[in-house]
């Protein structure tokens, strides 16, 4: 079975190809940060989830931009990475009983998250600039430096507060 939608030939359909992994991903995101915050005993962290959710929200706008700027609808490919990642995610935090042990699991899973998609972000940029689409890499940029971002922040919270907290 064939994990993408159409043969990938050239640099434009691996592009195209990743740019839908990560607006599948990001959709993926939304839908899971929702049941991260709900599980979310401590502030720090509920509230950072609540903010990044926004940020997710205003990123899939940015990739819409992105579809548009390139000629291509806005459609998202299965992304088994995501899809596996959300899916451990809950099957590791399903298995914690305390609030905080399940805290640090929960940060720990979104830095998972934020991890790739800071991957797939640096290889868009990349072949951006490989393919001559510079008009499209602030935006990928500006989403980029947003996941690095909220990846310092679920640092400092862990560092912090959460990991003391289950200590």
């Amino acid at each position: 079975m064939a994990l993408f939608m159409k043969p990938i030939k050239t640099l434009d359909d691996l592009f195209l190809h990743t740019l839908q992994d990560i607006y599948y991903a990001e959709q993926q995101i939304t839908k899971a940060l929702p049941q991260m915050i709900e599980k979310t005993h401590n502030p720090q962290l509920r509230q950072g989830f609540q903010s990044h959710l926004r940020e997710t929200e205003h990123q899939i706008t940015r990739l819409e931009q992105v579809f548009q700027a390139i000629g291509e609808p806005a459609k998202g490919t299965t992304c088994e990475a995501i899809d596996g990642i959300i899916k451990e995610a809950k099957s590791v935090v399903s298995d914690v009983d305390d609030e905080a042990v399940r805290d640090v699991a929960l940060a720990s899973s979104a830095q998972a998250v934020e991890h790739y998609e800071i991957s797939r972000y640096g290889t868009l940029i990349s072949l951006a600039h490989q393919l001559g689409r510079t008009q499209i890499i602030p935006h990928l940029q500006a989403t980029l430096d947003e996941e690095k971002a909220a990846d310092r922040k679920l640092t400092e919270i862990s560092e912090s507060h959460v990991n003391r907290q289950a200590a």
